[in-house]
């Protein structure tokens, strides 16, 4: 099969799993798998699994690894820093513990035996490291597709999808290092060197590198090209891949800190924007090399071990996220949310997975039932997602109890208030507003999902619960029918419009203010109910104004009136027509 053909086939297996996942509403990267699955040389033979496809598709790993690097900062970090390093941390350190021990046990119980056992302890860790890993790809659309990014699962959810994704990059190091020649006599001197060139590296890059980053991104935008600005995205995100490879890490590792240099600069919205068809399109790419890896005859043969390999990761995987989120003292349902939510494997599976088998760490006979394992739990994944909440209430019969009580001793907290203000969300915008509304003696509650900014809040005296906005039950516990007014202080989008949503129908004559990082959804949040949409974009740049003019001079009574004058004006055009983004 020629070039062209091969590229017109992959183009066509691509189209039509993206055709049929929209219209059975599936995840995308779903389709690119079976579709990989079907055209691949273990079923139809219509593709091979060529060395040049399987390095196209690579790219698509860096430019995951890029977009993770730009969701990823220092604020939103300690935010999150107790599920993060505390649940996310467990749960990926108590895997990899879980795979040594259960490899142990397998090889002194083959031993008693008289059975040989060829699985190594290094190969254990690998295999722990990629059964470890959840969909974040999977997971995160799905919840934001369903409201769920500001529930408390959702948050339990996000910080451990986020350790896991800051796990990949030592991970990425430590399998290459546990797979060299010289691991066995000189492991701990190779794990050491390998992670001072990673501590370097990040280092220099993140010592110098945001300036320089900044400044290059500044000159190329004034240029006002384009093509100009996307090419030199690619170029840096390739070149410090590169970089890091020529170190002796990995690529994907120089994409994530090319992203992370990006997040700090005012350009972080534009990139996503110009790489984000690259990176759908390549990783789409990677998933369909994937499943062409699954060996139908291997399987058939071999269907004991598929479903092994299906069920016993994915029910030790939840049982270990469950008993973790209750050590963190979660409700019943809440835990058992989380655990459905991750219980599945993870694209990062497949990159360590296929990283051990380069290295020759996992036995070629049991590459594609463990592949086909991981495959088939992610494909359960969205089933299982969907009807968690039937799953819950089976397995928990009480969890319908724990949030009517949840909910009625919120009320009875709220049913003396009157004429309060609710505000969701309780970060860092949320806190500066109730600290105003309590100096002006202004009734208010706040609602949030993340139990340590609720517990700080409530230490500091503030009026703090913690629950879902987005649930219209919460909303009327805190006494939405009597409320002065609703603000919303996150700027999650589909968050925000169910909370409109429910203010409309249930309390149309209260008023409702959002808040948002520019003005792209403007019309469509005024649409939905919004009263006020306050684009900290356009604040911050007033304030920006109305500082340096003050420090240039100009009389403070003049400074107020043009700033007035300058709020009104952009304002009123917003409420015209939203302004492109100029950045």
């Amino acid at each position: 099969m020629s070039s062209l053909e091969l590229t017109l086939l992959y183009l066509c297996a691509a189209v039509l799993s993206v055709v049929v996942c929209r219209l059975l509403h599936l995840p995308v990267m779903l389709g690119y798998l079976v579709a990989g699955l079907v055209i691949g040389p273990g079923a139809l033979g219509w593709a091979e699994d060529s060395a040049t496809v399987e390095h196209l598709a690579e790219f698509g790993v860096v430019f995951l690894m890029f977009v993770i690097g730009l969701e990823f900062n220092l604020p939103k970090l300690m935010q999150m820093r107790r599920l993060v390093f505390g649940l996310g941390s467990l749960q990926v350190a108590l895997t990899l513990v879980g795979a040594l021990v259960v490899n142990g046990l397998l090889a002194y119980a083959l031993q008693w035996m008289a059975r040989p056992w060829h699985l190594s302890w290094q190969s254990a860790i690998v295999l722990g490291a990629a059964l470890a890993m959840s969909s974040t790809a999977i997971v995160v659309k799905m919840m934001a597709d369903r409201v769920e990014l500001e529930s408390p699962h959702g948050q339990a959810v996000m910080g451990i999808l986020l350790f896991q994704d800051l796990a990949v990059v030592p991970l990425l190091v430590l399998v290459p290092a546990l797979g060299s020649s010289e691991a066995s006599e000189h492991l701990l001197s190779t794990l050491i060197l390998a992670f001072l060139k990673a501590a370097v590296l990040v280092g220099l890059l993140l010592w110098g590198g945001q300036q320089v980053m900044q400044r290059w991104l500044r000159m190329v935008a004034r240029r006002q090209s384009e093509e100009l600005f996307m090419l030199n995205v690619l170029f840096m995100t390739l070149g410090l891949a590169w970089l890091t490879e020529q170190a002796g890490l990995s690529l994907a590792m120089g994409a994530f800190l090319t992203g992370m240099l990006i997040a700090e600069t005012p350009y972080k919205h534009r990139v996503e924007t110009d790489i984000k068809p690259f990176h759908d399109v390549l990783l789409g790419l990677f998933f369909i090399t994937i499943g062409m890896k699954l060996d139908w005859e291997v399987l058939l043969d071999h269907w004991g071990y598929v479903i092994f390999f299906s069920l016993i990761p994915v029910l030790a995987k939840a049982s270990l996220i469950y008993v973790l989120a209750r050590m963190q003292r979660m409700t019943r349902g809440v835990s058992l949310r989380t655990a459905l939510y991750l219980a599945q494997a993870g694209e990062f599976g497949f990159v360590l997975l296929s990283l051990g088998v380069a290295q020759d760490m996992v036995p070629v006979r049991w590459t594609s039932p463990i592949l086909a394992g991981m495959v088939l739990s992610m494909i359960a994944t969205p089933l299982i997602i969907m009807n968690a909440e039937r799953i819950v209430s089976r397995l928990i019969s009480e969890d319908w109890l724990e949030q009517s009580l949840s909910l009625t001793q919120m009320a009875q907290r709220a049913i003396q208030r009157e004429q309060h203000v609710i505000v969701c969300g309780y970060g860092r915008s949320g806190h500066y507003l109730v600290n105003l509304l309590a100096q002006e003696n202004l009734a208010y509650v706040a609602i949030d999902a993340n139990t340590e900014r609720v517990l700080y809040g409530q230490s500091l005296g503030h009026e703090v619960e913690w629950g879902d906005a987005t649930r219209g039950a919460t909303l009327f516990s805190l006494g939405l029918a009597r409320a002065s007014a609703v603000v919303v202080t996150y700027p999650d989008l589909n968050s925000t419009l169910k909370v409109l949503e429910w203010v409309r129908e249930h309390a149309p004559e209260v008023p409702v203010v959002v808040r948002t990082l520019d003005e792209s959804h403007l019309d469509q949040l005024r649409a939905a109910g919004a009263s006020e949409v306050i684009p900290e974009v356009v604040e911050g740049s007033l304030m920006l104004a109305s500082q340096t003019m003050a420090r240039l001079g100009v009389p403070l009574k003049r400074v107020f009136r043009v700033i007035q004058h300058e709020r009104a004006t952009r304002y009123a055009f917003m409420r015209e027509a939203p302004e492109p983004d100029d950045t």
